[in-house]
């Protein structure tokens, strides 16, 4: 692995970290003013509010932190490095966000039972401070690439599509009584919200069961190695991503008996930089020649 990709997976990663305390600090801030607002304008709705967004400070704390974990180099106990940890903060606010929808759905559904006034002033101040502190964490977020950065941007953009919700119910209440259309809208986020969580989960869990990356065409390559002068043929082909952005490959290719060794290297050359190509930056090759029978070929 060249020491310039190295550099490049530690500043995503580095990136990656700033991002979600970002999102932590404007969160925890943003719950602060949603506490004195709620008491300031006697809203039930924005007190209920401002504690989910103390529960979600704790989930980013969460993701923050195992995300910062995931930095670790390779040790003894994880001769990969600890990239993985960073899997299970996406995991952990998925659940958060899955059970936090859940519930705002059924508190939407007693609502829309049993329709609530709400201070319309007062929540349409606050919608648009709402959208100006969760827009800044989910626009820095959105520049990340790993599955984490994507669960918290996720978690945030939940913020900001309910702040819209509430600006438009509060724009439209301030002129018509039409209290049921905030339990609604909220109803269509969380829907939009927990699909969206589903096929994070789904990205997730792909990646814990060794999935082939599906931004690799993995026949490609196959064919890309076998038509190499001097390679016979390739098997035990293993290819994998460890969080989503660091992939590794592993394969035997069987060469002509007549191969020497400088030629040998050039086509190790030649695979890594097909490997590189594909971004595959950790590729494990090994040799062997025609006619040597191979342990791993009926496993």
């Amino acid at each position: 692995m060249s020491h310039g990709h190295t550099h490049s997976q530690h500043h995503l990663h580095s990136e990656g970290t700033k991002n979600i305390r970002l999102a932590l600090v404007l969160n925890l801030f943003f719950s602060a003013i949603e506490l004195v607002g709620g008491l300031y304008t006697n809203s039930v709705a924005i007190l209920s509010d401002a504690l989910h967004d103390f529960g979600d400070a704790i989930s980013l704390g969460v993701a923050w932190y195992l995300q910062k974990y995931a930095g670790k180099g390779r040790d003894r106990y994880y001769s990969y490095g600890y990239k993985r940890f960073s899997l299970l903060g996406a995991i952990f606010i998925s659940i958060i966000l899955t059970v936090g929808s859940v519930f705002v759905i059924k508190e939407c559904v007693e609502r829309l039972i049993a329709p609530q006034p709400s201070d319309a002033q007062g929540m349409f101040v606050l919608a648009i401070l709402g959208i100006i502190i969760n827009g800044a964490a989910v626009l820095r977020l959105k520049r990340g690439s790993g599955v984490n950065e994507r669960a918290v941007m996720l978690h945030m953009m939940e913020d900001v599509l309910g702040w819209i919700a509430v600006l438009i119910v509060s724009s439209v209440m301030m002129f018509v009584d039409l209290p049921v259309l905030d339990p609604l809208l909220s109803i269509g986020i969380s829907v939009w919200i927990l699909i969206n969580v589903y096929k994070n989960m789904r990205n997730t869990f792909h990646i814990l069961l060794q999935q082939v990356p599906q931004d690799i065409d993995l026949e490609n390559l196959e064919k890309e190695i076998t038509t190499l002068d001097g390679v016979l043929s390739i098997h035990d082909i293993h290819l994998w991503t460890l969080d989503g952005e660091e992939h590794i490959l592993t394969l035997h290719i069987v060469l002509a008996k007549e191969v020497t060794v400088e030629k040998e290297t050039e086509i190790k050359g030649k695979v890594r930089h097909s490997c590189y190509d594909a971004h595959i930056h950790h590729a494990t090759i090994e040799f062997e020649r025609s006619g040597e029978t191979c342990a791993l070929m009926n496993h």
